[in-house]
């Protein structure tokens, strides 16, 4: 109970200075890391598993609960406070001990992170709808071209957000919100085979699934 308190307090914290690349004032509830690991479930090791933007561990918690031996575990975080969280984790936290080994945290942008080979599941917890729509395309992007063959991504949307803020937001917002939308929706015809609704998440919230079946 007083690592969670910990942890929402850290969120908020960030979530104040750094309201672009948190996006959140919650961290994910269990309800919504059990959905965007649904792809890592069924699948068996060894696998390569990577978590962007993982924030103070929310969804990591999970994915550690589902590591096998052979697996690989990288996790990319821009914020340095969240890595220092995480590596505290991994290091004094006995339910992350056997994922330790295989686990390594990268601090850096995603588009700069170059991993010698693709990935069977990347989970991702960036919030899109805080950024501009070009680097939502590049993060997208780089994202479906860190995957194998088959590979899955596996990210989150608040419910209805868009479209409620297109009706309130100035000009300027309401043409990035809607190439968002575009863009999104072009990844999603061409690779996404799966949404999870769920409720029990502040505020509720999809998990969106997509998979590389042969090229981006």
């Amino acid at each position: 109970m007083k690592q969670t308190l910990r942890d929402h307090f850290e969120f908020f914290r960030q979530f104040r200075q750094r309201f672009e690349t948190t996006g959140a004032v919650m961290p994910s509830s269990r309800f919504l890391a059990r959905a965007l690991t649904k792809p890592l479930r069924e699948l068996a090791a060894p696998r390569r598993i990577l978590e962007v933007g993982p924030g103070t561990g929310a969804v990591t918690r999970e994915i550690v609960r589902q590591i096998r031996e052979g697996d690989t575990f990288d996790l990319v975080e821009i914020n340095p406070e969240f890595a220092n969280l995480l590596r505290e984790r991994f290091e004094n936290d006995a339910d992350y001990h056997h994922a330790r080994d295989v686990a390594e945290i990268h601090v850096c942008p995603l588009q700069e992170f170059t991993p010698a080979e693709p990935y069977d599941v990347i989970v991702s917890g960036l919030p899109f709808n805080n950024f501009p729509a070009a680097l939502v395309e590049e993060l997208l992007d780089h994202s479906l071209g860190l995957l194998k063959p088959g590979g899955t991504l596996s990210f989150f949307e608040y419910m209805f957000v868009r479209p409620v803020r297109r009706r309130i937001a100035k000009p300027s917002e309401k043409t990035r919100l809607t190439e968002i939308e575009r863009i999104l929706g072009e990844r999603f015809g061409r690779h996404r085979f799966q949404t999870d609704w769920v409720f029990v998440n502040v505020p509720p919230a999809w998990a969106q699934h997509l998979r590389v079946d042969s090229t981006v």
